[in-house]
């Protein structure tokens, strides 16, 4: 008699799609499960793990990126197995998976920007946030990107972290960012930059502001720029007031108080400024002859409560024009569908029910497919709220487990998956691989001064590891 998936002598096969927070996290806890025997195969498209720590956490922000660490730890399990440089939909499909795994786990994240719907959005020097972002930080689909730093106004719509990160890179002196691991190409970009002053433009009121208080702290803190924020955005109006005084929202409280201090300061007549606006939308980009961004249209926006007890803002129909040449948007982000995957293209989420895939049409499970992180419940949290996220999905897998309600590979051996992947992609990336590159780039940076010098393009890595780029 076969033992069923999970017993001893009988692993639960499971790939996981991604090597983010979310996939690292569900590893960890399918990994840590008493009593179950498992195996991880986690199929990543870059040759580099860890997703957005590494390609989406400020560069300034090397206390963040040291969650990599607990990371390495789970990759250190005899029982997982990192498949790097392997595309899922082109190297690899959901019908392969099926043939080697019992359990199917989508955790690809919310890979674009949402837009904002305007007239002049797509003109040139208007750009989405990500892509600023992954080009900083070194991501090899994003080194090829131009971004006119000559321009001596910049907007940033939005006011989350995201929008954040973007604005204090652009304020930080070429100093600061030269002890960081930010890529060469974006140091020098930067070191050559003529931005003077940086709108982050908020839809809602300083209370509603999507930042968290450490972020916005930080941006009072810059060596080369003044923050600045008007008097009169940042006195609430009554319904925010009464928001904030039911809801006794410390954090919120504090937000505010900050923002206040901001707008009492004096200029210190450093080389930048950083202005944050509050209840303003952007209604238009306004275009020059030849297709440039020259500044942006804004409506000034009041509050007004919805049914569900949120504040929402209300365009008053005053308007004003903000003269800027480059503009990055920072509204949210979105999920990319997946080949042979349902997904909500409302939400821009894997359509799922606590991680379980749901059949698009009968909306009920699809046996051993489950999504976690943000493809999965959308971009909200920061990096440890994929935690809960993936205890969720894990205990679903277990649910399902324990009736049975998985797949029934016919080839679930390591050596059949291992073979597949080396047919398909024979110069697949291991994590012993990856903790040589991660070596190679600390190396590197050793002698700036800095945490690393990253490999910014696939080619590179491939060659400091002795590979060539070429697929079968």
């Amino acid at each position: 008699m076969i033992a069923r998936p999970g017993a001893p002598g009988s692993p639960l096969r499971v790939a996981i799609i991604g090597s983010g927070p979310a996939a690292f996290y569900t590893a960890d806890h399918l990994l840590r499960r008493e009593g179950l025997a498992v195996e991880i195969d986690m199929i990543e498209r870059l040759p580099t793990p860890f997703g957005l720590v590494r390609g989406g956490v400020a560069p300034d922000h090397q206390k963040i990126k040291s969650v990599a660490a607990t990371f390495d730890k789970v990759a250190a399990d005899p029982r997982f197995r990192f498949y790097g440089y392997v595309e899922f939909g082109k190297d690899v499909t959901t019908a392969d998976l099926r043939e080697h795994y019992h359990q199917i786990v989508y955790a690809t994240g919310a890979q674009t920007d949402r837009r904002m719907g305007i007239p002049g959005e797509d003109l040139r020097g208007s750009h989405p946030a990500t892509e600023f972002v992954a080009w900083y930080n070194g991501h090899p689909d994003f080194q090829d990107l131009e971004f006119d730093l000559r321009q001596e106004r910049v907007a940033v719509v939005g006011v989350g972290n995201v929008a954040v990160d973007v604005a204090r890179i652009l304020c930080r002196t070429p100093e600061e960012l030269a002890t960081t691991d930010i890529s060469d190409r974006a140091l020098e970009a930067l070191r050559q930059s003529r931005v003077k002053e940086v709108y982050m433009l908020g839809r809602r009121g300083p209370a509603q502001a999507a930042f968290t208080n450490p972020e916005i702290k930080e941006l009072g803190e810059l060596a080369g720029a003044d923050i600045v924020v008007l008097p009169e955005e940042v006195q609430l109006d009554e319904l925010s007031r009464a928001a904030l005084e039911r809801s006794q929202d410390r954090a919120a409280q504090k937000k505010v108080e900050i923002l206040r201090e901001y707008a009492r300061r004096k200029p210190s007549g450093k080389g930048r400024r950083l202005i944050l606006r509050f209840l303003v939308s952007p209604v238009e980009l306004i275009g020059n002859a030849a297709g440039q961004v020259v500044g942006t249209r804004l409506v000034k926006n009041e509050l007004q409560a919805t049914p569900a007890g949120t504040l929402q803002p209300k365009p008053t129909g005053k308007f004003e024009e903000l003269p800027v040449g480059l503009v990055f948007r920072s509204v949210g982000y979105k999920g990319v569908p997946l080949p042979g995957v349902p997904f909500n293209d409302s939400w821009g989420v894997i359509l799922n029910d606590k991680g379980r895939i749901l059949d698009p049409d009968s909306k009920r499970p699809v046996a051993g497919e489950y999504a976690a992180g943000w493809i999965k419940r959308g971009p909200t949290g920061v990096i440890g709220t994929n935690k809960p996220d993936a205890v969720e999905t894990v205990l679903s897998m277990l649910e399902d487990l324990a009736q049975g309600a998985i797949l029934t590979p016919p080839h679930p051996e390591v050596a059949a998956a291992e073979a597949l992947v080396r047919q398909r992609q024979p110069n697949y990336v291991s994590y012993a691989d990856w903790r040589r590159l991660d070596a190679l780039e600390v190396a590197r940076g050793r002698a700036g001064g800095r945490p690393r010098v990253k490999f910014t393009r696939v080619e590179e890595m491939l060659a400091a590891l002795g590979r060539g780029s070429e697929t079968t």
